[in-house]
């Protein structure tokens, strides 16, 4: 793509783009519906206009490729720049996933965003505030080091007369400069914004219902359409009644392009009803496994290859002389991601350019797949990010967003597409399932000699794949056919030190579902059978839980947590489960599980504590405790907010989520058949925020969902002496295994 340079005025008159932060009202919003494609600002990513612009006024725009999908990032980014810029956060206007503004940071995804992209915001920063001094220094005719900086004004330390401005300095103009990663940035010890809790800019207009989600969003001269799903995944368009839905009054018109079947219409309702009365004939299809033989079918799918992610010593040979063996099978349900609102996008295809307004996580991702489908250049595509309903991982905005380019192309005026639930539950990428066997061996005294651990899980054909759209796949238009689960062989290596470990995942050809990643994905279905199998060993070994890992455990940061987490929650050292816990029909117990992220970041630990009931089969979680250590906190409250959302959301995964199909389609779609937590079963959360101001910062959206299905498997073991090895706990489940058990 073609750069071209201009000042940040001329940028704007030619344009036309009003460049708002915090969150999109309705008239910016219809502001922002110019030509696709605007390619006239740097998004270069080495370059320091990529991410900075300083307007006349001491306004700073921060452009990044990260978006807020509700994690907060659009606060703590904006601590960063202003912490490193020395310009109060209210001066800070941040432009989210706009891919002709923005540079390319990668998906939002990975807890990531601060690590990665607000370290390249940092460093920008840095590079622009060295400038700027350097730019004072010759007008004030004094050394740099002569100078200081506070809220955006440079003055001479000796005599404070003398000072200059960062507007007066660069106000409207570019920088023209690469990234200096030399460029000094502030010492932690400095810090007056960053690592103080700081209210998130987008809460007063959500709580007063004036936020502009990607839902309101409504562009001059748009059409309203809907996608007429196949009643099954795999089947085929045979024909259609066009003349069922002549009487519709509004009706733009019915749009099929192979087994793409959608309905275009100027109102909303008009679009509902019209794909409701639609008649179209569809071959039959009945590719699904069954439902209750899914794990068999994991095991039997042909692996593409296996991947060793730990080997050391001799595990076989360690296991023949263990003092005590144990093994144990586990497994890990299919989850849909379950937005609480439908994804929603518009498209705007006309004159060889595209407008894509979407909640994408992965905006620069999504362009390049739309070209690629549509056959362009991705200089002709603009994705602008509006902020969603959430997703934690790839849900439907960017298929309603491929739906919406082939509607509008067909009619050549922008189309909205709002999914509905049904298309939400039913069509979304899902979390695959997982299936682990785990083998451990004991000395006499009761330490771990040999481990072996073996995970079946899809294979990965290429991270920057992306997931295939499901209207390039229908319409047969150009796509890869990516297999792209995310990283899920994460965290299948044991985080403890072993002497003789072996660790490997069966990579498969297929899945049963379309794959995503969704949160923590694979981190999460690893941990659980790790740290759970971990205290299936301390319970042989007669050990504490918490005592056994720390026995095993060489890394100073991991004993903090484990150590932070069991005072918090008060821990009373024991072996589990309690005393009479396996002759009683109830009972409350507690659970530890610890992880250390992909085995590199952010360290967490928790403490579940439950109440169960062999006879119905009821699990309550009460309370978790998490010691959470991400290196240096951006913003407290921030990271508290994601930790809490993290256990109250992987509550909900452990004891209710759980796909359901038939041979055919998927069949929980709607939340009667996908439950999810309610208010009243939200346990309390305690946090123990671990702050390291001199280390890296690292993310938080995920680390602390890893360690929740462990803990709470593990509390019910230690409240009614139940192992629950299936996630979801469900009723049924939980009393079969106390038969199992009995």
């Amino acid at each position: 793509m073609r750069s071209v340079r201009t000042s940040r005025r001329e940028f704007i008159k030619q344009s036309g783009i009003l460049i708002v932060g915090g969150s999109l009202t309705g008239p910016a919003t219809r502001a922002l519906a110019q030509v696709a494609g605007s390619s006239a600002k740097s998004v270069a990513a080495d370059e320091v206009d990529a991410f900075l612009s300083i307007a006349s006024d001491g306004t700073v725009s921060v452009y990044t490729g990260k978006v807020d999908l509700g994690t907060g990032i659009r606060t703590a980014l904006s601590q960063i720049a202003a912490e490193e810029l020395d310009v109060p956060v209210a001066r800070i206007k941040l432009v989210e996933g706009d891919t002709a503004l923005t540079p390319d940071q990668g998906p939002t995804w990975g807890s990531l965003s601060v690590q990665v992209g607000g370290a390249q915001i940092r460093q920008a920063a840095a590079t622009a505030r060295k400038a700027l001094v350097e730019m004072a220094a010759k007008r004030l005719g004094v050394a740099p080091s002569e100078l200081e900086v506070q809220y955006g004004v440079i003055r001479v330390k000796s005599d404070a007369t003398k000072s200059t401005s960062y507007s007066e300095l660069i106000g409207e103009r570019e920088f023209r400069l690469k990234l200096d990663k030399t460029a000094p940035v502030k010492d932690p010890a400095r810090y007056g914004i960053v690592g103080k809790s700081a209210a998130r800019v987008d809460i007063p207009a959500k709580v007063t219902g004036q936020f502009t989600y990607m839902q309101d969003v409504r562009v001059p001269r748009m059409l309203h359409g809907r996608v007429v799903r196949p009643p099954a995944i795999g089947a085929t368009l045979v024909s259609v009644d066009e003349g069922s839905v002549k009487d519709v009054k509004g009706l733009n018109r019915v749009v099929r392009v192979g087994n793409f079947l959608g309905v275009v219409a100027e109102t909303e309702w008009a679009a509902v009803k019209a794909a409701q009365k639609l008649k179209a004939t569809w071959s039959a299809w009945e590719g699904l496994p069954e439902m209750d033989k899914l794990y068999q079918v994991v095991r039997s799918t042909p692996v593409a290859k296996d991947e060793v992610t730990l080997d050391a010593g001799d595990p076989k040979s360690a296991l023949g002389g263990a003092a005590k063996t144990l093994s144990a099978t586990y497994e890990f349900a299919i989850h849909t991601h379950g937005s609480i609102g439908p994804s929603c996008a518009i498209a705007d295809v006309r004159d060889e350019q595209v407008t894509v307004w979407s909640a994408s996580q992965a905006p620069h991702w999504l362009r390049r797949e739309l070209a690629a489908m549509l056959g362009v250049s991705d200089s002709k595509i603009r994705v602008i990010y509006v902020e969603g309903s959430g997703c934690y991982g790839r849900n439907g905005h960017e298929d309603a967003a491929a739906d919406a380019v082939v509607l509008s192309r067909a009619t050549g005026r922008p189309v909205r597409v709002q999914w509905m639930r049904a298309d939400e539950h039913g069509w979304d990428p899902k979390g695959p399932p997982t299936l682990a066997e785990i083998r451990g061996g004991l000395d006499a005294s009761g330490k771990v000699i040999a481990w072996e651990s073996q995970f079946w899980i899809p294979k990965l054909t290429a991270i920057t794949d992306g997931v295939p759209l499901i209207a390039a796949t229908l319409a047969a238009l150009p796509h890869k056919p990516a297999l792209n689960p995310g990283n899920v062989f994460q965290n299948s290596a044991p985080g403890y030190t072993l002497p003789n470990v072996h660790a490997v995942c069966h990579r498969l050809e297929t899945t049963p579902f379309r794959p995503s990643w969704i949160r923590t994905p694979g981190r999460m279905q690893n941990t659980y059978a790790n740290e759970t199998f971990m205290d299936e060993l301390a319970h042989a070994a007669g050990a504490d839980p918490i005592e056994f890992r720390l026995r095993h455990l060489n890394d100073a940061r991991g004993i903090a947590v484990l150590r932070a987490a069991a005072a918090r929650a008060k821990w009373a050292a024991r072996p589990s489960p309690r005393r009479r816990a396996t002759a009683a029909s109830a009972g409350a117990g507690r659970g530890v599980s610890y992880v250390k992220y992909e085995n590199v970041r952010t360290y967490v630990a928790a403490v579940a504590e439950v109440e169960a009931d062999r006879r119905s089969g009821a699990v309550r979680v009460r309370r978790v405790v998490v010691a959470h250590d991400c290196g240096l906190v951006i913003n407290p409250d921030g990271v508290r907010a994601q930790i809490e959302g993290n256990v109250i959301q992987t509550v909900s995964r452990t004891l209710k989520e759980e796909l359901r199909w038939d041979r055919s389609r998927v069949t929980s779609v709607d939340w009667a058949t996908y439950p999810i937590l309610t208010f009243p079963e939200a346990p309390e959360v305690d946090i123990e925020l671990i702050s390291r101001p001199s280390d890296p910062a690292w993310g938080a959206g995920e680390p602390a969902a890893a360690v929740i299905p462990s803990a709470v498997s593990n509390a019910v073991f230690d409240a009614i002496g139940v192992r629950l090895r299936t996630v979801p706990f469900t009723p049924d489940r939980v009393t079969a295994a106390a038969r199992r058990q009995a």
